[in-house]
């Protein structure tokens, strides 16, 4: 089977201001098959832009050509490495604790949470606080190698943040093992299926009211939250922390 590849004009809005236009542009595609917005997501992880707001694509032409590795595409084979060194674990709670944070279990079962998908995760910080837009959407992540990572989203604000369905299930494909926010509660757009209800439903364990984010990097830290194993419970306080690469 022929591999595939996408060319396109596109314009880009970000979140913090500015944009960006690009004419020509071409990135490796899963199939001849993919949509606008998959290709919009690649175009963003190719090129590992952040905050981006809305990506609007143009003359767009999908043809056989041989995989170049865009970065994120179906031949990206390369894998963040973690550091070598670790700082002691910083404490990534509130001020107040009765405010959080707290992990919520896919099934409704703490105690069937694996440590695999709880303790020492590579984290990505998405940063969106200050960001005009109050959604996170799939341009906010897709800069990011998210498989096996925990997705810690930065808003800054206790509420008024939603993450996109297609964030959400953008996030469950790529294999993210873990969703955690600062916001009191990981919400979803209004009238349709919440993301925590569709990240928990792939088996994604979500950790909501953490505290601290602002001092871990993008990239580099290991996360950790694991749950108190209590058979058939499914939400619980969390002692949550990360460790930061010296």
């Amino acid at each position: 089977m022929p591999d595939y590849r996408a060319s396109f004009d596109a314009a880009i809005t970000f979140g913090n201001g500015g944009d960006l236009t690009v004419h020509g542009f071409r990135v490796d595609l899963p199939g001849p098959d993919a949509t606008e917005s998959e290709i919009a997501a690649l175009f963003v992880a190719s090129l590992g832009l952040l905050m981006a707001d809305t990506v609007e694509l143009a003359d767009v032409r999908i043809f056989p050509e041989p995989h170049k590795g865009t970065r994120g595409g179906p031949s990206d084979r390369g894998r963040a490495q973690g550091a070598p060194g670790t700082t002691a674990p910083v404490e990534l709670d509130r001020a107040v604790p009765e405010s959080g944070p707290f992990i919520e279990a896919p099934g409704g079962d703490l105690a069937a949470v694996p440590l695999s998908r709880s303790v020492d995760l590579p984290a990505v910080v998405v940063r969106v606080a200050g960001a005009t837009a109050r959604a996170v959407d799939v341009g906010a992540v897709a800069a990011f190698d998210v498989r096996g990572h925990a997705v810690l989203l930065h808003t800054g604000a206790h509420d008024g943040f939603v993450l996109t369905d297609a964030a959400a299930a953008w996030l469950v494909e790529h294999g993210a093992a873990l969703v955690g926010t600062d916001s009191d509660e990981l919400r979803g757009a209004e009238g349709r299926t919440t993301a925590r209800e569709r990240l928990l439903g792939a088996g994604v364990p979500v950790v909501e009211g953490l505290g601290g984010l602002e001092g871990l990097p993008p990239t580099g830290a290991l996360f950790a939250a694991p749950p108190p194993r209590l058979m058939g419970v499914p939400r619980a306080p969390v002692r949550a922390y990360a460790r930061v690469p010296q």
